[in-house]
């Protein structure tokens, strides 16, 4: 694997922030240097079971993710090649038929909610950040995503959130802060720290996009 990629992990619960800072690094840095990998993308491909059984797994765990499938993405980014990444459509909980083609950049930021919860990929990771926001504020952000993007109700977004979301955070995603090297607490409504955290990371990435 070529050393010149920079591996950005971003880390946090559901509903944190950790897309809204992804896409606010690669703007400040450019489309052309941070390419944006995304662990959510990368759900197992339950297209096999009905429906019904679909709606029973717990995605808030990390056995719910293709870590094989992930890994082997981002190794090819790494070695100088563009990916085709899976498209989840969360309605149906299966993979849909189209795919994002991803080119690869001298920066790649990993974000999902387990983005430290598998020891081969945080190996990866040249730098973990965990965006820590309060439970309040995630839970309502993720009853507003799933109301307006996903169809869902009221009562399942609810009940998903009492029966793995909370749990799930609480075993895996919480304690994962551990591995990070940076926390950015209360996410984007710290503003302040966001403005500090992207000066210090473009500074860094252009450090390393010109070999310095």
């Amino acid at each position: 694997m070529t050393t010149r990629r920079l591996l950005i992990g971003i880390g946090g619960g559901s509903g944190s922030g950790k897309t809204t800072l992804a896409r606010r690094i690669q703007e400040a840095a450019g489309d052309a240097v941070v390419a944006i990998v995304e662990v959510d993308a990368y759900y197992a491909d339950f297209s096999h079971l009905q429906q019904r059984d679909r709606e029973r797994l717990n995605f808030d765990h990390p056995d719910a993710i293709d870590w094989e499938l992930l890994l082997e993405h981002l190794d090819t980014l790494c070695d100088g090649h563009g990916i085709e990444q899976p498209v989840y459509d969360f309605s149906s909980h299966s993979r849909a038929d189209e795919v994002v083609a991803l080119e690869p950049a001298p920066v790649v930021v990993v974000e999902g909610i387990h983005a430290f919860s598998n020891p081969d990929l945080r190996e990866r990771l040249n730098l973990r950040i965990f965006v820590d926001t309060g439970s309040d504020i995630r839970f309502i952000r993720r009853l507003r995503r799933d109301l307006l993007s996903r169809d869902r109700s009221i009562d399942s977004v609810v009940e998903q959130y009492i029966e793995t979301v909370r749990p799930m955070y609480n075993d895996y995603i919480g304690p994962s802060r551990r591995h990070a090297d940076i926390i950015l607490p209360e996410g984007n409504c710290n503003e302040l720290g966001v403005d500090l955290l992207l000066e210090a990371l473009v500074s860094r990435i252009e450090r390393h996009v010109h070999g310095d």
